[in-house]
């Protein structure tokens, strides 16, 4: 997620960092102010200082009003891997930075992120479980890398089940997080 890009300006000149914008071709060469970047996460959370202002931060267009309005018609038909494989979790780092459409994106993103999930989860969940040896690859090519974890263990579970009905599962466990409750009980008693 680090890598992912991010839309920018440079408000003042970065010395010797042209190469590394991919703005010019030698090493001593500069970024003049007022340049557009394309900058990764983790370049822009370094450079991003509101006291000195050496880059500002611009929303990128998957965020942008337009498409939150695709996302409250339909969340189900956006293709959220190809606009960006880690769609909330980025989504979720951009509030870190002064924009000044901020505190609207903060009400409306997050609120839109989460109907987001919450509108895919459903399918998500529901396709895990009736896909049993089928092709999904059309289905998961489609979601954003949490989507995909969900779905993994959706298809875990699935497959365990049927494995247990079959009576090919030795015997019945216990879920990693029913365990890991159980343990967090004791040491609330004991404590």
């Amino acid at each position: 997620m680090s890598q992912e890009k991010l839309p920018g300006r440079a408000e003042s000149a970065l010395p010797r960092l042209a190469v590394l914008m991919g703005q010019g071709a030698g090493s001593a060469e500069s970024v003049p102010e007022g340049s557009k970047l394309e900058i990764p996460l983790w370049l822009a959370k370094g450079l991003h200082d509101s006291k000195r202002r050496i880059i500002s931060v611009e929303l990128p267009k998957i965020y942008k009003e337009a498409w939150r309005t695709v996302f409250s018609a339909d969340a189900n038909v956006v293709d959220l891997h190809k606009m960006g494989p880690y769609y909330y979790g980025f989504g979720s780092q951009l509030l870190n930075f002064e924009n000044p459409e901020n505190p609207e994106i903060a009400q409306t993103d997050s609120v839109c992120s989460l109907q987001t999930f919450i509108a895919r989860f459903r399918r998500i969940m529901d396709s895990s479980q009736n896909a049993y040896n089928e092709d999904t690859s059309a289905l998961v090519a489609r979601l954003d890398e949490l989507e995909r974890a969900l779905f993994q263990v959706g298809q875990k579970g699935l497959n365990d089940f049927q494995c247990w009905e079959k009576g090919q599962a030795s015997q019945i466990t216990a879920s990693s997080l029913v365990q890991n409750y159980g343990k967090r009980k004791l040491t609330e008693v004991d404590g």
